[in-house]
């Protein structure tokens, strides 16, 4: 992890993402610095399964309150759950993304939230990266000594997400004839893209076709 950090300054970005769990919560906090992400701490908060859930949730609560606390950031972002093979397990967690979600609130922040596929997309360049795909490109674009813990480079790549999607906002798009309209909606959004990385050597985000839809 990087070392001691400072509160950001007024014109900066400070991202806060959190991949929630009810045992491991990973977090990560980017700066955006002159439309570039730069790493600034990340961690994961480590409960005690054998403990109530309740409990668990207690601590989660406190332990990310300290987090916000000690970095300041500006805004944040969360995976969202869209699906989960488990029922059981995906209660569970949605409980743990509850509490995130009321911590966030609480200090005011404004709160995105992004599929898994979203996230690794705009990080990797594919929705189908495995943990340790984006491990391993979460450390070379924060430029970091070795990848974080996978917990917190998912919660990394949920920062790294938003802060693109704060540096590139999607363009407002022009009236186009109905037949030309989404073809044409599809081919500025590529050629803005192509633009951008190749000014920045960053990749923005591709926004999917089709929203996804909340539970």
């Amino acid at each position: 992890m990087p070392g001691q950090t400072t509160s950001p300054a007024p014109s900066r970005v400070r991202v806060i993402g959190i991949d929630p769990g009810s045992r491991l919560c990973g977090w990560g906090i980017v700066d955006l610095v002159a439309g570039r992400p730069v790493s600034v701490d990340n961690g994961v908060v480590v409960l005690n399964e054998a403990r109530p859930l309740a409990e668990r949730l207690g601590v989660l609560f406190d332990r990310l309150g300290d987090v916000l606390r000690e970095h300041s950031p500006t805004c944040a972002a969360v995976e969202g759950i869209f699906q989960h093979r488990n029922a059981r397990s995906a209660l569970i967690l949605g409980h743990a993304r509850g509490v995130a979600l009321a911590v966030l609130a609480r200090t005011g922040l404004e709160v995105a939230e992004y599929t898994p596929q979203q996230i690794k997309k705009a990080v990797t360049g594919t929705g189908r990266a495995d943990k340790g795909q984006v491990q391993i490109i979460v450390a070379r674009r924060l430029e970091l000594p070795e990848p974080p813990q996978a917990d917190a480079a998912d919660a990394v790549a949920v920062a790294l997400c938003h802060a693109q999607h704060v540096a590139f906002p999607l363009p407002t798009n022009l009236p186009l004839l109905p037949s030309t309209r989404a073809r044409g909606r599809r081919s500025a959004q590529a050629a803005l893209a192509a633009l951008v990385t190749k000014q920045t050597g960053v990749r923005p985000p591709t926004p999917p076709r089709n929203a996804a839809r909340k539970p």
